[in-house]
């Protein structure tokens, strides 16, 4: 997270409006990977925030490499979500107001391999066992994909 991070040295904790590239990765039946952080001991979607003049599906790619070791084949976009409802507060004290650029995956190629400094596992879930603590964030994407297969 360069750019945020160099944001921080001059802000500090204040809110700062971050457009994430996030990705649902899926089985096409009805099942999400699920990655627990390690910051919060939440669960979500992959994903994270687009570098300057990185685009949207680059920095996804980046990101999913970063945290999964894996390479993503076929992505569709699936939603922006933005609004308070995705005003954030790390465990750092750090606020910002996300704009989530969502897409979908369900082919990709790789030996999964976790960045163990944010992620502390992963797991799929269908919807009858999704994890209560899911990021806020998190919760109306994951929601409306799980619409798709009503």
């Amino acid at each position: 997270m360069g750019y945020i991070s160099e944001l921080r040295k001059i802000v500090g904790h204040r809110t700062l409006i971050m457009p994430c590239a996030c990705v649902i990765i899926g089985d096409g039946k009805g099942n999400i990977l699920l990655q627990k952080r390690v910051d919060d001991g939440t669960w979500g979607y992959h994903g994270g925030a687009i570098e300057i003049d990185e685009s949207v599906e680059d920095a996804l790619r980046r990101e999913v490499y970063e945290e999964l070791n894996i390479e993503l084949d076929e992505i569709k976009l699936f939603g922006i979500y933005s609004g308070s409802k995705y005003h954030h507060i790390y465990p750092n004290k750090d606020e910002t107001s996300c704009i989530d650029i969502v897409y979908v995956c369900e082919k990709y190629h790789g030996d999964m391999k976790l960045q163990e400094e944010e992620v502390s596992k992963i797991e799929w879930f269908n919807k009858e066992n999704v994890p209560e603590n899911i990021s806020i964030n998190h919760q109306d994407p994951i929601k409306d994909y799980f619409k798709t297969f009503e």
